[in-house]
């Protein structure tokens, strides 16, 4: 009987968590433009029922930027007040995909505060507030976000350089916090010009799933740079081959 079932090739997408309109929501039109015939599913609109169920069927999670993450969740609880809006239950909820997609071996995006929560899930920690915790020229972020930028220097060799070709580029700035210690198991594939952490994956990719985090939007950028569009499709296509 099994055998006379239709395949289903649908490919789907987790994305952690979407505020607004869905149809204005930039993410989701980053995943879409390039992938219209999937499935997007954001999981901070599914009810706690249906979380496990919806989740087994994805092939990739994404992790979205936004508030701050509970300092407590990386020992600094005391550096709260440097800290801005934080949402303890978005955390939790983060937290179980990101160890739910770990245990499934799916493909995992981290952007902005998502790439800070791959970091502290598995044991990382983040500096509170980089104006305070770090002394530096660059400009992290600004008022005018839509016009602030700062470039990133890329390592030889790594999944991003892989992904990009480049061994620099120019990317948005819009975040006061960053990767202090990276977390197990994870490699620093770039940096900013002061030293800060830009991006990391598993140190061992050969063994490891597809895991990568980013502290810029790429998907508030321009698609034809090669630190936006090229990460986005390197992601969908890691998900499509779950589907085979």
């Amino acid at each position: 009987m099994d055998s006379c079932r239709k395949k289903d090739d649908t490919l789907r997408i987790a994305v952690s968590y979407v505020k607004g309109e869905k149809s204005e929501n930039n993410y989701l039109k980053w995943i879409g433009a390039l992938a219209p015939d999937a499935e997007i599913y954001a999981m901070n609109s599914i009810s706690e029922d249906s979380l496990n169920l919806v989740f087994k069927k994805c092939h990739g999670l994404l992790l979205t930027g936004g508030r701050d993450i509970y300092p407590g969740l990386y020992d600094k609880e005391t550096d709260t007040s440097r800290c801005g809006e934080f949402d303890r239950a978005r955390d939790s909820l983060e937290l179980k995909l990101i160890k739910m997609a770990l245990n499934r071996e799916i493909p995992i995006m981290g952007i902005c505060r998502g790439h800070q929560l791959l970091n502290v899930s598995l044991g990382g920690s983040l500096y509170v507030d980089i104006p305070t915790d770090v002394s530096s020229r660059v400009l992290h972020q600004c008022d005018d976000w839509e016009n602030c930028n700062h470039q990133v220097l890329i390592f030889p060799n790594s999944l991003l350089n892989k992904i990009s070709g480049l061994d620099k580029g120019m990317v948005n700035s819009n975040h006061h916090q960053a990767i202090d210690k990276p977390g197990k198991g994870l490699r620093v594939l770039a940096v900013a010009e002061d030293g800060l952490i830009e991006s990391v994956s598993w140190a061992d990719t050969l063994r490891k799933p597809f895991l990568l985090g980013v502290q810029w939007h790429p998907e508030r950028m321009d698609t034809s740079s090669m630190l936006s569009k090229p990460l986005a499709e390197r992601f969908i296509k890691e998900a499509r081959l779950l589907m085979n």
